[in-house]
């Protein structure tokens, strides 16, 4: 009899025990972390659909269930408090085999704080928890849009974007330099009175929510009121404002003529990922789309939706009157009722099947598909695209694979003491951080990027053999140009390996391959990769430069991802054990600068405590007992520390 076998005739005697009765139940593994959260009408029923010798379940389900050690119940009153307590025990735990929602950095959010008497507009990556104490999140939308409608707000609506703590402390300090340039109204001065500053926040909010009309009409009405009474220069501000804006309305699509308001949700797949689209209709117009990603591990798009919709619609002002969808929800009827009761107003799902409505579906599917393929190619989340990048890297450095294990190194320094290097690891395009390696550079004195980069692949490659280090490379990568690769290139040579560089631009971002040859593969700009592939992978020629297509580019752009993604993990590992180093150093000459503390007693000192940290934080009498260490120094030592934390 199998394990799991086993497991299911003991589930099945303890079902039994199980109420028939709405609630919630978790599946843990055998170390205890939780595998999966659901709820159930009836406890014991859908306990007992996963303990039967061939339960209806689709692979994702059934992998869970071959995991499965134990699994507990919590009891609610009905079947909606359980669909309530189901979301919030997945936002806590996170399980592996529950669907996942994930917005990437490249979607962030536009965070208002409306938790705070006066309010800053910002940008988010993630919604908080503070959503719950009153914050407003709109989006996420791509960051460069994000950035356009920050930029538009910090014009027409002059908010404070500092983080002092108002009104506390309010006349406290000067009003910085956008009070200057009128770019803040200055409540840390007072010069504005909350109400009115709130009028501005609320205004805001009318403009993320898309709702132009209300307030340019708003605007509109305050600009000629000010006109009467002869304030020009305040009416001069109000127009300003009411011509932005009535240029913004005019770019907003129109998709519905007798105006209204909904969501459209669209789902779309590659195999890998599933990427939700979320278009905002507001007053007829489209104001936004919003991107949502998860992992494709099957199952129905109505089982997507129905996290989706869950998880998003967090507060009575995220949800709209008519949420329309490319396929039905699961528990459509219990998920109305979850939002009808939420927005304390009525709440309609729908699937169109024709007319303008279907149009909106498929504007959103459109908007699915792109932002999915705009996420394989860039994130390099598509393993098929991950594969084919690699092809084109063993190609252009002369392999006839793709490079399984590829090694880059770069060198990080701090003066002439402070010398480190690192070896980082990619495992089929992925980090692989436990075969990562730190190098201290032993063999000379002074800085020279150029023989610290020799010394440590020299080190690295005398232990070709060596378990600890993992497999032979098939490429290595060092961080810099044709110098840097010459360099190691007879080190590599004699091994039989290949190597090429990771060049970067004035601004520090990658650029481009370095091959051993000394040419530059620049991947920044279009064209250059041409050179290097067959010639009926580019288009036509014109002029002296070489036209991509399509394809080329998507090659372009996913090599120069990973690139990217290996470069910046190199000098990240490399400037960790530097700063490391460095902070060790500075801590060891704090100690020594402490009257009548030398090398000995500093010694002393950390082999009785363990750590400067812990120095710095042991009372006077621990520092008394410290065997060698005379009374008068243990109080300097006291002392040196208690003043550093009076500052």
């Amino acid at each position: 009899m199998t394990t799991l076998q086993t497991n299911k005739n003991t589930f099945n005697a303890q079902l039994e025990l199980v109420p028939d009765e709405p609630g919630v139940y978790l599946m843990f593994d055998k170390s205890g972390s939780v595998l999966y959260v659901g709820k159930a009408n009836s406890l014991r029923q859908r306990l007992g659909s996963y303990f039967t010798p061939n339960p209806d379940v689709d692979d994702r389900i059934a992998s869970m269930i071959s995991r499965i050690a134990s699994y507990d119940t919590i009891i609610c009153d009905n079947e909606l408090e359980a669909f309530i307590l189901e979301a919030n025990l997945i936002k806590k735990y996170r399980p592996r085999y529950n669907i996942l929602l994930r917005d990437d950095k490249e979607y962030p959010y536009i965070h208002v704080t409306l938790q705070e008497e006066f309010p800053r507009v910002m940008k988010a990556f993630r919604v908080g928890d503070d959503i719950e104490e009153g914050a407003r999140y709109f989006g996420p939308w791509l960051s460069g849009d994000v950035s356009r409608a920050l930029k538009v707000l910090g014009s027409i609506f002059p908010l404070r974007q500092c983080k002092l703590d108002l009104p506390r402390e309010i006349g406290k300090e000067r009003p910085c330099l956008n009070a200057h340039i009128r770019r803040c109204l200055a409540p840390c001065a007072g010069n504005i009175s909350k109400e009115d500053y709130r009028k501005m926040v609320d205004e805001v909010c009318l403009f993320l929510e898309g709702r132009t009309d209300d307030l340019i009409r708003r605007l509109h009405r305050d600009m000629m009121e000010a006109a009467d009474r002869l304030d020009f220069e305040e009416a001069a501000v109000l127009l300003g404002k009411w011509q932005a804006l009535t240029r913004l309305r005019e770019q907003q699509r129109v998709v519905d003529v007798a105006g209204g308001d909904r969501d459209v949700l669209a789902l779309h797949r590659n195999g890998y990922e599933v990427a939700i689209a979320k278009l905002e209709v507001r007053d007829g117009r489209v104001t936004g789309c919003v991107h949502t990603f998860a992992e494709d591990s099957g199952g129905h798009d109505g089982t997507y939706f129905s996290t989706f919709i869950r998880g998003h619609y967090r507060v009575p002002s995220q949800i709209p009157p008519e949420i329309l969808v490319s396929a039905l929800p699961d528990e459509l009827e219990l998920l109305t009722r979850f939002l009808r009761e939420k927005r304390g107003r009525a709440v309609t799902i729908r699937h169109p099947q024709r007319g303008s409505k279907k149009a909106l579906l498929e504007l959103a599917l459109m908007n699915a598909d792109r932002a999915l393929t705009r996420r394989a190619l860039s994130r390099g989340s598509d393993p098929h695209v991950l594969e084919q990048t690699l092809a084109l890297l063993g190609q252009l450095v002369g392999l006839d694979r793709f490079p399984f294990r590829i090694e880059a190194y770069d060198v990080s320094h701090y003066g002439k003491g402070a010398r480190s290097g690192s070896m980082v690891v990619f495992r089929q395009g992925k980090p692989e951080r436990s075969s990562y390696r730190h190098f201290s550079i032993k063999g000379f004195e002074g800085i020279d990027d150029y023989r610290a980069l020799a010394e440590i692949v020299s080190r690295r490659l005398g232990r070709l053999d060596e378990e600890s280090f993992g497999n032979r490379p098939d490429l290595i990568l060092v961080d810099g140009g044709i110098g840097h690769v010459s360099t190691v290139l007879p080190l590599v040579q004699k091994h039989g390996l290949r190597v090429a560089g990771m060049v970067k631009d004035d601004r520090h971002r990658t650029r481009g391959l370095v091959l051993p040859t000394g040419d530059i593969i620049e991947l920044a700009t279009s064209g250059s990769l041409c050179h290097y592939l067959s010639g009926d992978e580019c288009g036509e020629r014109t002029d002296d430069q070489q036209r991509e297509t399509e394809d080329t580019r998507a090659k372009r752009l996913g090599l120069l991802h990973l690139l990217t993604s290996i470069q910046d993990e190199a000098h990240r590992f490399a400037l960790r054990h530097n700063q490391n180093v460095r902070q060790k150093r500075t801590m060891r000459y704090a100690l020594e600068s402490i009257p009548g503390v030398g090398p000995a007693r500093r010694k002393r000192l950390l082999e009785h405590f363990g750590t400067s940290k812990k120095i710095s934080e042991a009372s006077l009498e621990e520092l008394k007992s410290v065997s060698g260490i005379p009374q008068v120094v243990a109080e300097a030592v006291y002392n040196h520390f208690q003043e550093q934390a009076r500052h």
